[in-house]
């Protein structure tokens, strides 16, 4: 039985084996009332990992508590994205797209060109966006996939940029449909409950009403990353032009 301090909600948990604890030291709190309650029931998940022999029980175990996490965030003005964020000149910017489409290579390549003091990994798979008092936040999460890289804050969220492999390097605002589209596609959706599905897409909606979203065909290369902080960081960079000037 212990308490956890995730994306600013006090999660209790029970019965989680040790490599979960283990996992999740940084995200410990006591002496909070419980936002949310996950009960963990080894034997069922034992009984239900059976469908997937590639995975061990602590595996399965991380899985599962943090998909029954996610799904239950709509009920607190937030969702989870598929996505790797990292923070960048106070605020942080989302990398999301399928499996396999390179979010943490191109995370990487942000941490190496900027040096990894001023491009810091939030959450490597699995952030919560969260609406708290007219802001969306990306907050770090102990659910990041195979990487540990994943940190116990909570960040105001600068853009999201969804990646597609190319031959060379493209960046463009999406439109609100476009947009629409690929956040709930990326998006740990509570299908089982009308209520809290109705509560992610407005959370979208609220979102691309705040925040720009864009898609960036791109390659492996440093000047994909020069391309992406051109675009987002305009104003910034005007800004400092201004005051050199």
């Amino acid at each position: 039985m212990s308490d956890y301090q995730i994306a600013g909600i006090c999660l209790h948990m029970v019965g989680t084996g040790e490599a979960l604890r283990c996992r999740m030291l940084a995200y410990e709190t006591e002496n909070e009332t419980a936002d949310m309650v996950l009960v963990v029931n080894r034997e069922e998940l034992l009984a239900s990992g059976k469908k997937y022999p590639n995975l061990s029980l602590d595996e399965w175990e991380y899985i599962r508590t943090g998909s029954a996490f996610g799904c239950r965030m709509p009920d607190f003005d937030g969702f989870c994205l598929h996505a790797s964020a990292v923070v960048f000149k106070g605020k942080a910017v989302l990398f999301s797209g399928p499996c396999g489409i390179g979010k943490s290579t191109h995370t990487s390549l942000w941490q190496q060109y900027f040096g990894p003091e001023r491009a810091v990994i939030l959450n490597d798979d699995k952030p919560v966006l969260r609406l708290i008092k007219d802001t969306f936040y990306a907050c770090g999460t102990p659910w990041s996939g195979k990487s540990p890289l994943n940190r116990n804050q909570c960040i105001p969220l600068h853009a999201i940029v969804f990646l597609k492999q190319a031959g060379e390097n493209k960046i463009r605002r999406l439109s609100v449909l476009e947009a629409v589209r690929l956040m709930v596609y990326q998006s740990m959706r509570p299908e089982k409950s009308r209520k809290l599905m109705e509560g992610l897409l407005n959370l979208i909606g609220t979102l691309l009403e705040k925040i720009p979203v864009y898609e960036l065909e791109c390659t492996v290369s440093f000047a994909a990353v020069e391309l992406a902080y051109q675009e987002l960081y305009h104003n910034e960079i005007q800004m400092e032009g201004n005051d050199e000037d």
